[in-house]
């Protein structure tokens, strides 16, 4: 039987990978440009994790030193620039497709983990990297046979893998940020995300009904701040390789979301590449054996 804080942690990593499979819709029906979208997520979500954190009394005393205010200001860099590169592969590329490609996160998470610590990932996380990598290489083919690069699919697959690589760089980051709580480091993170993206957000061009502006608001207020809140809850509450399961409920409201929404009907190839894509994941994710022998070293927790 399921302890009640169990249980309350996994209806919350539900309720926050639900919340995140949604965001493509709303960026897409908000009419906004990219660069308005994330503006006023950032701004609704400061807002909104501010009353948060301060209710919680989470600001006093300041938690952050010199050196940590350094290192949260170049994480909110990363993921800010992470949603810019996201939400234009929408355009591009479709919610479904992006999504997918997006989930290559723990992939580039080991490679920066090589590269920055002299971390050497096991015969079984590459095995499960190439074949991610086979179903990259899937859903890229599938389409690029009827749409041409002009078209922009292939452009929107480059920022969904940049996004990706950015939400990898911001996790190395706030690693190193231990001590500090996690809504306080994300209400940095969308305070920067405001002052960064102001000079770039089209004021002339702000939406025209009040329905749009309810697309913004939810953005930020659901997306960012309840969001974050539940999905901290549930990691406090839940061990990593539950975490890592109910993970995938994110892509599987992304997908359903854009076929319900936007007809968006993937081909059998396709989906053959989105799940294999999802398979590799879950095996660095979960640690599984791919038959290269024993692990010598164990991956850290994405």
């Amino acid at each position: 039987m399921k302890s009640p804080l169990g249980l309350s942690g996994r209806l919350e990593m539900i309720a926050a990978m639900g919340l995140s499979g949604t965001i493509g819709y709303f960026v897409v029906e908000s009419g906004q440009s990219v660069w308005n979208v994330v503006f006023f997520r950032c701004l609704f979500g400061s807002l909104s994790l501010f009353a948060y954190c301060w209710a919680k009394g989470l600001l006093t005393p300041w938690p952050f030193a010199a050196k940590t205010l350094m290192l949260a200001t170049l994480s909110g860099t990363a993921i800010v620039l992470n949603w810019v590169l996201l939400f234009s592969s929408y355009g591009h590329a479709s919610i479904s497709i992006a999504t997918a490609v997006y989930n290559t996160q723990p992939f580039f998470l080991i490679l920066l983990g090589m590269i920055l610590f002299g971390e050497r990932p096991t015969g079984d996380a590459l095995g499960f990297i190439a074949l991610a990598f086979v179903g990259l290489l899937m859903v890229t083919q599938v389409q690029a046979g009827s749409l041409s690069w002009s078209g922009g699919y292939v452009i929107g697959l480059l920022q969904a893998l940049g996004a990706a690589f950015l939400y990898a760089v911001t996790s190395v980051i706030v690693k190193q940020l231990k001590g500090i709580p996690p809504h306080v480091i994300a209400l940095v993170q969308a305070m920067l995300g405001t002052a960064m993206l102001l000079p770039l957000a089209d004021f002339a061009s702000l939406p025209t009904s009040s329905l749009q502006w309810g697309y913004l608001a939810v953005l930020g207020i659901v997306h960012t701040g309840i969001m974050y809140i539940l999905l901290y809850a549930a990691l406090q509450k839940l061990p990593t390789p539950v975490v890592a399961v109910l993970s995938f409920t994110y892509p599987a409201v992304a997908i359903l979301i854009d076929y319900l929404a936007y007809g968006r009907d993937l081909s059998l190839g396709q989906w053959s590449g989105i799940l294999l894509i999802l398979l590799g994941s879950a095996g660095v994710n979960l640690k599984w054996r791919f038959g290269f022998g024993r692990p010598r070293i164990s991956l850290a927790r994405t």
